[in-house]
């Protein structure tokens, strides 16, 4: 009597079910052939040492991405990463040495990027300040910017200004930021005078409006604000008297280089 594991036709099952279809032999003919090649080219590597891909998922954890996650995210099974972490305590089996190289490829692959990084992981908050700055500049008011981020009003008020803010935070903030700066919040919603008033406070406190960024800028900590286009040069701050905006340090510096010379 025979059984059936579900194991998809292919190299495996032909080695581990003995299946003599035409799909299993044609792919362990496939695998064969495209060792052999490899063996003879030099490229053979059936393992690599694990200690640098087990290295590489710890330092993963250290940024907030759990190594079940690193595991989704690279399309690798969770037990063979607790393996190369932990062992099979069970078995009494050590940390795996070594590893197949395309798994480790893929766990290598993983980065911590922000998409990436777990939601309560603490990250450096300026693009997150600016982007809520500019908005209320914009005439977004700090209530409402705190609804459609579904955030009490409080704790709102002190992202706006923080130095540091969780991953899913920033995550949010990016995605507001890229729905509402092109619109504007009187059409949307916001009442007139509160739109104004938000304008004002934001004006009050020196908060760069959205013009004032690019995007490949606005999340650099030793980024400034380019208030007038001419930014950085002796030109831009007669610009910011006739804007009425404070001088800006990199206007500043320009203006006393240029005396200098």
């Amino acid at each position: 009597m025979t059984t059936t594991t579900g194991r998809p036709h292919g190299n495996a099952k032909y080695h581990l079910e003995n299946c003599r279809c035409p799909v299993c032999c044609k792919a362990a003919r496939d695998y064969e052939n495209n060792r052999y090649r490899a063996i003879a080219y030099g490229r053979w590597q059936p393992y690599v040492d694990a200690e640098p891909v087990r290295q590489h998922v710890r330092a993963l954890g250290e940024f907030g991405v759990g190594w079940m996650r690193v595991a989704k995210l690279a399309g690798v099974s969770t037990g063979g990463v607790s393996k190369l972490l932990y062992g099979d305590g069970p078995r009494g089996l050590a940390p795996t040495k070594r590893v197949r190289p395309e798994t480790a490829l893929k766990l290598l692959a993983v980065e911590p990027t922000l998409d990436n990084l777990g939601d309560r992981t603490v990250i450096d908050g300026t693009g997150t300040r600016r982007r809520l700055q500019a908005l209320v500049y914009a005439g977004w008011t700090q209530s409402e910017l705190a609804r459609r981020m579904q955030m009490d009003r409080g704790n709102f008020g002190r992202t706006i200004v923080s130095d540091l803010v969780e991953a899913a935070t920033v995550r949010t903030a990016r995605a507001l930021y890229d729905e509402l700066w092109r619109l504007d919040p009187v059409e949307a919603g916001v009442p007139a005078h509160r739109a104004t008033a938000a304008r004002q406070i934001a004006v009050g406190r020196g908060w760069a409006p959205v013009g004032a960024w690019d995007d490949d800028r606005i999340d650099d900590p030793n980024a400034w604000p380019d208030w007038t286009g001419w930014c950085g040069t002796a030109r831009g701050r007669a610009i910011h008297y006739r804007i009425k905006v404070p001088v800006c340090q990199p206007c500043r510096t320009a203006v006393r280089q240029q005396t200098a010379a």
